[in-house]
């Protein structure tokens, strides 16, 4: 029985144990949400469909108009995620996740407005809220009369949020913070702000705690709008802290323990951001299939030209796999487990490369089309560039997805040298506390089945498909050890290694989520009705394999040092430094 506190599908992997129960089956939304669902799906054609040419006047302006933003209130969407009983629709990871895809397929700075609110503006006060907090704000978010922003960032503190210089320092009953926020998604439009402070002494980097702020605090303001690439119509601004008097009440989890707040919110949200994702997809499928069948050239249509053939292809299989591993991340969340942060770091990573990749590829098969205002696809492409930076970069990520592993995977390897250390003195009694783990991993490294380190319950049709996955996770323990090994306890400066454990990892994850969504639709139709899933579960798993080859040949055989002289070179010259002149 997996125990929901501890267990994660992807720390496991690293351990050498294919976790079934874990992905197995695969996740589905809530019986009890599902009607509720799709009335709001349903409803949100008539809010948002038709409005193409404002969506793109309000990206030339910069901002949605209030009376637009009042609509967004009127429908209800600022309370997808708060309970029924404080006047929300309670929906859970999944269901969000699925609403957010669909204001996603019209517009993103709605997609963005709407998810900087539920996903991690006003989720910390959903994760760690008192009852007291709970019933004073609730009722407020819900119908949007307070619209939510997150207050992390600061001028000097992006992925290093440990750095951040805003204060906040015990006056009696109250906390007096002083700080300025930059970058702040809904940072014009909102009136409750979830803000982190450093509440240690002046030279402690992780004593930062949470705190409930409001608009109408003395001393909270806010910077004029910001003028972005893409997601240009939603509210991001500075935010201000002059010296602003917080009631203790305001504070938000524990104190000194606003680190964990703060990526428990990012985690625990990414769905949001996951969905968005995959309602840009199929919307750019949409238009790219339409736009070519239409367009004519040599006398057929490009839908007939092998190129296109591949771009779309691949824009269908990236759609599949997004969709498939941000639903296994909002079941997880939904199904109670505690431990899915690497797995929910990964869905970000992917589900945000893929929607650029296929932003760009649709663009490129409309052609001159795709590059002029009059058409969505550069506004797409604008759009979706900024979800590889926002809510923690790919980069950081990747590294924190590796690091995880490694150390995982360390402190297992200390105990196993510990359990060995009279193997040689009293071979049997040395053998007999051989650990579990180093079963697992000679079973790994030498292909040998063994209970927990193959899959069992997967449908026949995707055995092949099941036998690529277990050649990866051989791949990813010997990438695992021959890091280590190489690097050891200077693994934590070496990021272009780092980097390539997280890609495989992040292949091995959604390859997982593409069998088990996969493996439910073989359960349910039949190989014959899934000819086309299978194809893609066919060609992920290979594209995978292929990638987590090439990353592992890399480890040792690479060109790592040429290009970091080649950057420190252009460092020092502050330019690039040759001419033909």
């Amino acid at each position: 029985m997996v125990d929901k506190n501890t267990a994660s599908f992807m720390r496991s992997l690293c351990m050498g144990q294919i976790e079934e129960d874990i992905i197995l089956p695969f996740p589905e939304i809530p019986a009890s949400e599902k009607e509720t669902l799709r009335g709001v799906i349903s409803s949100l054609e008539q809010l948002l469909g038709k409005r193409d040419e404002q969506f793109r006047k309000w990206d030339r302006s910069g901002e949605f108009p209030p009376e637009f933003v009042d609509e967004l209130r009127q429908f209800g969407l600022f309370g997808l995620v708060i309970p029924e009983d404080h006047g929300g629709l309670g929906f859970g990871s999944a269901a969000y996740s699925r609403t957010l895809q669909e204001v996603a397929s019209y517009d993103a700075s709605v997609a963005v407005t709407v998810d900087a609110h539920s996903s991690i503006g006003m989720r910390g006060l959903l994760l760690f809220g008192s009852a007291e907090q709970r019933a004073a704000y609730y009722g407020k978010l819900a119908t949007g009369e307070m619209i939510a922003a997150f207050c992390l960032t600061e001028p000097g503190s992006g992925s290093d949020a440990a750095s951040i210089k805003t204060t906040a320092v015990r006056d009696g009953d109250d906390w007096i913070l002083n700080g300025n926020k930059l970058w702040i998604t809904n940072g014009g439009i909102a009136d409750f702000f979830t803000v982190f402070a450093k509440t240690g002494k002046a030279d402690d980097r992780g004593h930062l705690s949470a705190f409930i702020v409001t608009r109408d605090m003395a001393g909270v303001s806010s910077g004029p709008h910001e003028d972005k690439m893409g997601i240009r119509a939603s509210s991001t601004t500075t935010v201000h802290l002059d010296n602003v008097r917080v009631p203790h009440k305001n504070l938000l989890g524990e104190e000194g323990k606003g680190f964990k707040v703060a990526m428990m919110i990012l985690n625990s949200g990414r769905t949001g951001l996951g969905g968005g994702s995959v309602g840009g997809m199929k919307r750019l499928i949409r238009l790219a299939t339409e736009q070519a069948k239409g367009r004519v050239q040599f006398g057929k249509p490009i839908s007939e030209y092998g190129l296109i053939k591949q771009k779309v292809g691949q824009m269908v299989v990236d759609c599949y796999a997004t969709e498939a591993v941000v639903s296994m991340v909002a079941g997880f969340i939904d199904q109670g487990y505690k431990e899915y942060a690497v797995e929910a770091a990964i869905s970000k990573v992917f589900a945000s490369e893929a929607l650029n990749r296929t932003a760009d590829e649709a663009l490129q098969i409309a052609g001159g089309n795709g590059y002029m205002c009059d058409y969505p696809y550069e506004r797409m492409v604008r759009d979706s560039r900024i979800n590889r930076i926002f809510e923690g970069t790919n980069e950081i990520l990747r590294l924190f997805i590796a690091l995880t592993a490694m150390n995982d995977v360390g402190q297992n390897l200390r105990e196993l040298a510990k359990s060995l250390e009279g193997v040689f003195v009293d071979p049997i009694k040395g053998f007999g506390v051989l650990s579990e783990y180093a079963l697992r991993r000679a079973a790994l490294a030498t292909g040998i089945n063994r209970e927990g380190t193959t899959f069992t319950r997967l449908h026949p049709a995707l055995k092949p498909q099941a036998l690529l996955f277990e050649e990866g996770t051989r791949d990813m323990a010997s990438a695992v050890d021959r890091i280590l090994r190489k690097h050891g306890r200077n693994i934590i400066d070496k990021q272009f290694a780092t980097r390539r454990l997280g890609d495989i990892m992040v292949d091995l994850f959604v390859a997982s989520s593409v069998l088990s969504r996969v493996d439910a639709a073989l359960r349910a139709r039949g190989p014959e009705k899934c000819a086309h899933e299978l194809e893609i579960a066919q060609t992920f798993s290979a594209q995978a394999k292929k990638r987590i080859r090439h990353n592992v040949s890399e480890i040792d055989a690479n060109e790592d040092e040429q290009i970091k002289s080649l950057a420190d070179h252009a460092f020092e010259a502050e330019k690039f430094p040759w001419d033909t002149l």
